[in-house]
């Protein structure tokens, strides 16, 4: 079984960055993703509001993060499949479909996905027409016509931000009422720019290279609509990547692992960044200042509060 100081689960943002911290300070740093590592950013198509970048590929970003990582020591093994894992002893154990390794600490950084509709074209517009981040990606519809997919207050707050950059923000939810804050369902309702397709699903998108249209269908009549869009963004929820981690570490009830400010889990040892971890805002930048807390803390964990060490 290889050993190791730090065993991090997740290549993304969080991840990397806690990374980053450990092997520069020294540390033996292994980080396994289940996937081939860089989280969600790698499917944001453009980041403009990274601090230092200017605008930047997402990919690209975070292929920056792991080369960095890489170069100060930390080990990156993608596809690692977790099969099993002992959190609660000293020595913290994570077995996987292609090993078994050890470490004083463990870094759960596994990220997080958005809810999806679950249609075929979906996945072919992701970053090209679709986003599931209006904070993210809100620019880079400026002046076209956009939907939003959604009732929540995540939904509707996203579609009046959208308005400072859409020509017009059409509203597509599947019932007939909303599931916001009245506040929120009224500045959305009395924003010139915002329209509603209410008790209606998206069938399908539509385009190219890009997207160019979504085609939306009644639920009651059943009639379709083929709607001419540049932009979707689906705002239906947050799914954490925590199932292997049920029974194992406090969730909430949403499935997001509790910590408290020092991303310390309610297992000794055991800490958690970046958005898999309960929070209100899931951006890049607070994945990476989680990622430092976490490996910080995991430092003082092994050390002591060391000046010399941390």
């Amino acid at each position: 079984m290889d050993s190791y100081d730090t065993l991090i689960i997740g290549a993304g943002p969080a991840g990397l960055t806690a990374g980053i911290y450990l092997s520069r300070a020294r540390q033996n740093v292994l980080i396994l993703d289940s996937g081939s590592g860089g989280g969600q950013v790698t499917l944001t198509h453009a980041v403009a509001n990274y601090p230092g970048t200017g605008e930047t590929f997402g990919y690209k970003l975070a292929s920056e993060m792991k080369k960095q990582a890489v170069g100060f020591g930390c080990k990156v093994l993608t596809n690692q499949k977790i099969r099993s894992m002992e959190l609660e002893a000293d020595k913290k154990i994570i077995r996987t479909e292609k090993g078994d390794y050890s470490g004083k600490t463990v870094i759960i950084a596994a990220g997080g996905r958005p809810r999806t509709l679950g249609i075929d074209s979906e996945k072919k517009f992701q970053g090209t027409g679709i986003s599931y981040c209006a904070t993210c990606d809100g620019d880079f519809f400026t002046d076209e016509d956009i939907i939003v997919v959604g009732g929540g207050n995540s939904a509707l707050e996203e579609a009046v931000s959208l308005t400072q950059y859409a020509k017009s923000v059409t509203i597509v939810h599947q019932f007939d009422h909303f599931q916001g804050y009245p506040h929120a369902i009224n500045a959305a309702e009395e924003n010139p720019k915002i329209t509603f397709m209410m008790e209606s699903l998206v069938d399908d998108f539509l385009g190219e290279e890009t997207l160019t249209a979504a085609r939306i269908r009644d639920k009651e009549s059943g009639e379709t609509t083929e709607l001419s869009i540049t932009g979707a963004f689906i705002l239906i929820g947050y799914v954490p990547g925590s199932e292997p981690f049920s029974g194992v570490i406090e969730l909430n009830g949403r499935g997001e692992i509790v910590t408290d400010e020092d991303m310390s889990t309610n297992l000794k040892g055991v800490f958690a960044a970046g958005d898999i971890r309960a929070k209100k805002f899931r951006q890049i930048t607070t994945a990476v200042s989680d990622g430092t807390i976490a490996a910080l803390n995991a430092m003082e964990f092994m050390y002591g509060a060391d000046p010399d060490k941390i």
